[in-house]
């Protein structure tokens, strides 16, 4: 009898642990990168670009570890959380202006027949629904293969702090989402809030979204809130400035673990001050009544043997900046921008990447703001340049 209480005790151990549960991941990447034309210090006494070499954390795909967890709360519904930080593996470093958590922090419930609805500091809908089908971002090429600025947040460089979100679960293929995310100012609810909206089909190896994110914000900086639905003071800003809208869409067809993929973005800000180039966002950078994009994107990832990849991603960028002030020329800048990449698998959790991108910019104006500028290294002195990425990637 003894012996069947112990059963008994260790079985209603089990399954009371088999309902909860947390999980420690992550991910470590970092490498050897070569650019050219790097802007040279005022100090060196030359205007001039130079070659560089560097070691960079997050390449392709931003380091960071998290916890993430979930509890069984019976009848289809789950208690869960997502909490992740990110870090420059180089220096040890954190990320997101020092944040230790900035990357992700929610907290929500999740119903198996309705979806989940989350609270804390999430991504908006272009990043879950529209970014999967882009290379940047969650897509294989990663942060290297941003759209210039990360203008659309594919590359997930933004995040909505004070929101509220829910995500339908997948009905015959559809999903769809909504979100916002509070200005918590008193008199002022308006003040720094935004909304997203998304849509996702899939239909066997095809996949279709499109997605909408609006950020509401004062143009006039002594009324500028802080600690609204975008801070401030973590380096996430795409822009600053007035009100901003991201929207597009995008398509993916599966074969195999390879595809093949179409993208299409637009953004614009209204009353420009700054803009996000070499990894952070400045007031003043640049000055004007607005600034727009829109991306087109081709990208293709073949798997030649099952641990070994081939990818390669087109985007073409036209741009428009207009109501130039402070010294500033209205401008009709394009890109060029070609990205690929080879990628050899290790293990299932470890791979070694080389992945090179080329950026040629035009109608710039000579406005330095709209010089070559890959991710977040130093921009270009001029209309071109050529990066290159040797890396190890691990997973855990």
């Amino acid at each position: 009898m003894r012996y069947l209480a112990a059963v008994a005790a260790m079985l209603v151990a089990g399954a009371a642990h088999a309902q909860s549960s947390v999980t420690l991941f992550g991910l470590i990447d970092t490498g050897v990168v070569y650019q050219n034309n790097a802007r040279v210090s005022p100090s060196s006494g030359t205007s001039a670009g130079a070659s560089a070499w560097s070691m960079q954390s997050g390449n392709v795909f931003t380091s960071r570890w998290g916890l993430r967890g979930t509890e069984d709360l019976g009848g289809g519904l789950s208690a869960v959380f997502w909490l992740e930080n990110g870090f420059n593996v180089d220096n040890g470093g954190l990320k997101n202006g020092g944040d230790l958590f900035g990357r992700q922090a929610w907290v929500g419930l999740r119903s198996s027949e309705y979806g989940t609805l989350s609270l804390g500091r999430q991504y908006d809908f272009m990043v879950d629904y529209v970014a999967p089908l882009s290379a940047t971002g969650s897509g294989f090429g990663g942060n290297l293969a941003a759209h210039v600025y990360d203008n659309d947040n594919l590359n997930n460089d933004l995040r909505l702090d004070n929101s509220v979100k829910f995500s339908s679960a997948s009905y015959g293929g559809f999903k769809a989402g909504a979100m916002y995310a509070f200005s918590g100012e008193a008199g002022g609810f308006a003040n720094n809030s935004a909304y997203s909206l998304g849509t996702s089909y899939t239909y066997g190896p095809f996949n279709v979204a499109a997605a909408y994110l609006q950020i509401n914000r004062t143009s006039q900086p002594s009324l500028a809130n802080a600690s609204g639905a975008v801070s401030t003071g973590d380096g996430d800003q795409l822009t600053t400035g007035g009100s901003q809208q991201i929207y597009g869409a995008g398509a993916q067809y599966k074969f195999g673990k390879s595809s093949i993929g179409v993208v299409w973005t637009h953004s614009v800000t209204d009353n420009v001050t700054g803009i996000w180039q070499g990894g952070s966002t400045s007031t003043g950078a640049i000055g004007g009544s607005y600034i727009k994009f829109d991306n087109f994107e081709i990208n293709g990832r073949y798997f030649v043997r099952p641990d070994f990849s081939l990818g390669a991603a087109y985007t073409y960028t036209t741009g428009g900046f207009g109501g130039a002030s402070k010294g500033y020329t209205s401008a009709t800048p394009h890109w060029n921008q070609i990205m690929a990449q080879a990628d050899y698998l290790l293990s299932p959790r470890t791979d070694v990447y080389l992945e090179g991108v080329y950026q040629r910019v035009g109608g710039g104006n000579g406005n330095a703001a709209f010089d070559a500028s890959v991710y977040s290294l130093d921009p270009s002195s001029g209309n071109q340049q050529v990066v290159v990425a040797v890396g190890l990637k691990h997973r855990f």
